[in-house]
């Protein structure tokens, strides 16, 4: 990790219902539980939410110049995706975090203006996140 790179680890499992069809957003949420209406959702049971990440980072991603890379890793195969900070993210969601295509700006919105959503991941990663008992590491570095 460089000096300028600032990174997060969070652990998270798999559903028998996650779809990852979503064309503008991907999801994690603490939640352990997931309906077929959860398209958006990549992960579920993370250990993680946008409240619990360190003041650090969440500082590190409000700078108005931050990118933040994703790495989404199950059963060995990786998925990296692209995204912007902004002054103006909340951070705060006790159970969620979002990535958006958009530009819009909630208080589970981790990161805006993502080169990929749900819809955009590997259909094979999509079968691996389908397995309750597949475990997925998602990394969160950002570049200031």
């Amino acid at each position: 990790m460089s000096p300028k790179q600032t990174k997060e680890i969070i652990r998270a499992f798999g559903h028998k219902n996650i779809q990852a069809i979503h064309p503008t957003t991907l999801m994690l949420t603490k939640d352990s539980q997931l309906t077929q209406t959860g398209d958006c959702i990549t992960a579920v049971a993370a250990d993680k939410a946008t409240a619990d990440l360190s003041l650090e980072f969440k500082d590190k991603l409000k700078n108005p110049n931050a990118k933040l890379t994703i790495l989404i890793e199950a059963s060995g195969i990786k998925e990296q995706i692209n995204a912007s900070g902004s002054p103006k993210l909340i951070l705060s969601h006790p159970t969620d975090m979002v990535v958006r295509k958009s530009g819009y700006i909630c208080n589970r919105t981790l990161a805006i203006n993502a080169d990929k959503a749900s819809n955009d991941l590997p259909r094979a990663l999509v079968e691996k996140l389908k397995d309750p008992r597949q475990e997925v590491k998602i990394t969160l570095i950002i570049e200031n």
